[in-house]
């Protein structure tokens, strides 16, 4: 049975929604040069639908398509576990260490790491702003010494450093040098966040996923990457939870 239907909403961008069990959800279109075939998929931390589609392909036709994984689309979000708030009492973890995230007048407005917690100050409806951007310096110093070191492994130059927060890529390359990383992996175990950052090390040299660019990140990486491998994808959708807008 088909649940859905696509609707134009009078926005400036003119957006698209698309209705499932009754509710309607953001459906972003992009089309792009690598895509050979038309794919949909639910973003259940942004509570949106994503359809890409090859540059020649029917907008019209990919439209239909999405309609036709209505039943599959509304199974993925009733399945989705809800965004975790950042507020006095939340834990978290740093490091791959849990914390809770303490909150009292009497604290500094910057958080500090004391003794299993991360304590801040200020007003308590900017706890949530206040412990991300902390967690966006500590990410940026800890991947500044991580790249240093595999750069140095890998006898490179240091690139130009930035923190993103892309839900489907932990971190990237460009071809112009520069390495982008998530912050969330802040929250990884060490290992696991420094096996990004030698991937990404790694494209430096080789922009491809070939046996050579493999080879190259088993030598500077230290750990076992397919260990890591593992543990992104088994506990990376929960970081993606930590303060992600409400649905």
């Amino acid at each position: 049975m088909n649940r859905s239907s696509a609707r134009s909403v009078a926005t400036d961008q003119d957006e698209v929604e698309i209705e499932l069990d009754g509710e309607y959800y953001p459906l972003r279109v992009r089309k792009l040069a690598q895509s050979r075939s038309i794919a949909v998929s639910a973003d259940t931390v942004k509570g949106e639908v994503r359809l890409t589609m090859p540059l020649h392909a029917n907008t019209a036709h990919a439209l239909r398509f999405a309609q036709s994984k209505s039943d599959w689309l509304a199974e993925r979000f009733a399945e989705a576990l809800p965004p975790v708030p950042i507020v006095n009492g939340t834990e978290l973890a740093f490091a791959g260490e849990s914390h809770i995230v303490r909150w009292s007048r009497d604290f500094s407005r910057k958080p500090q790491k004391v003794d299993g917690e991360i304590q801040v100050g200020g007003p308590e409806d900017r706890i949530e702003a206040r412990v991300i951007n902390w967690m966006k310096d500590q990410a940026r110093t800890l991947y500044a010494d991580d790249l240093a070191y595999y750069c140095g492994r890998a006898e490179t130059d240091l690139p130009a450093l930035s923190i993103g927060d892309a839900r489907r890529r932990w971190g990237s390359c460009s071809g112009r040098k520069a390495i982008r990383l998530s912050w969330r992996l802040v929250m990884a175990p060490p290992m696991v966040r420094r096996s990004v950052v030698a991937h990404e090390v790694a494209h430096l040299r080789h922009m491809n996923h070939s046996p050579t660019f493999y080879a190259l990140l088993d030598d500077i990486f230290e750990g076992e990457r397919r260990d890591a491998d593992r543990w992104l994808k088994q506990h990376g959708p929960a970081l993606h939870l930590i303060g992600a807008p409400a649905r």
